[in-house]
């Protein structure tokens, strides 16, 4: 199968391309957000290839999958067919919703034609999709092994942008950790945080250093308040790192009791970094536990075998 997509999250599109079909991702000059193409920091297979918008019209295409709410009118004016009327489409959702939550309205909502897969069970419950059908793929994430050592007795946070996002990502967080732990966070744009004491900021590094950073530190703490499940969170239990999380959208739901800590309470935070970082035996164990679950729940062959189904069915 053909299947076209743009390039829009690196690290779920590193996983979703991994199926057995050929992708097609556009690609403009200036590699912005509508052509990013192929990435630069990610190993992608030979069966990804780049297309440029005068390309497209050309293209023998099975379906399309979307991501964004300007994706259907900008596939409609490079392929010069409607998704979801001229050929088949599907539509995901990586997102938690925005605005006036519980009641904010979908882009898709309102039609049929294209189902709007969700990435959580949390996210498929809160958007309101209206008459849009509406299905759960979980993520599936490439297995980059076992490598904790915790040999630094440091929280690692990974995250993005921290500064503009705030307390959706829980930026606020990051000082009351470092109270307790010397705090390493990891992501894109974080050597902009404020030089908080015993927090330091590692920027851009390509995933493989950061696959081999992460499990240097003691355990892995997920502060986001209002995201959709972070793909740093699977990555780091199958790293085998043992988690600290917020109980917030999904993560309740994805770390189990014996792999680390999910809380709601400010103070139960602190007090499980504290004693993870503090208890290397405890540490190394429940990371054990994460790694094992995030291979039965996350693995990719489930994830790609949950997207080959959805795309047959939507062809």
């Amino acid at each position: 199968m053909r299947v076209l997509l743009w390039h829009v999250h690196g690290s779920w599109t590193t996983s979703f391309v991994q199926g057995g079909h050929d992708y097609l991702l556009p690609v403009t000059p200036d590699r912005g957000p509508d052509g990013l193409g192929r990435a630069r920091t990610w190993d992608w297979p030979a069966s990804v290839r780049e297309v440029t918008p005068e390309q497209m019209r050309d293209l023998d295409v099975d379906v399309v999958v979307l991501q964004r709410p300007h994706e259907p009118e900008l596939a409609e004016r490079w392929l010069g067919r409607r998704p979801g009327r001229d050929l088949p489409a599907v539509y995901v959702e990586h997102n938690t919703p925005a605005g006036d939550v519980p009641d904010t309205r979908h882009p898709m909502a309102g039609q049929r034609a294209i189902p709007v897969a969700h990435v959580t069970g949390f996210n498929e419950l809160f958007w309101d999709c209206g008459s849009a059908p509406t299905t759960i793929v979980e993520h599936g994430v490439v297995d980059p092994g076992h490598r904790y050592t915790g040999e630094l007795p440091h929280a690692a946070v990974v995250v993005n942008d921290p500064v503009r996002r705030g307390r959706f990502v829980g930026t606020d967080l990051l000082a009351p950790i470092a109270s307790v732990a010397p705090v390493d966070v990891f992501g894109m744009r974080v050597s902009l945080l404020d030089r908080t004491p015993r927090l330091t900021a590692f920027e851009d590094l390509p995933q493989d250093a950061m696959h081999a950073e992460l499990p240097r530190r003691r355990v892995y703490v997920h502060t986001a308040r209002w995201t959709s499940l972070g793909l740093s969170l699977i990555e780091a239990m199958l790293l085998g790192m043992p988690v600290v999380a917020i109980g917030a959208t999904e993560a309740p739901f994805a770390v189990p009791p014996d792999a680390g800590v999910v809380t709601t309470r400010r103070d139960v935070l602190l007090e499980a970094v504290a004693a993870f970082v503090g208890d290397p035996h405890r540490a190394a164990a429940a990371g054990r536990a994460a790694r094992q679950h995030a291979l039965d729940r996350f693995g990719l062959k489930r994830f790609l075998r949950d997207w080959d189904a959805l795309l047959a069915e939507a062809r």
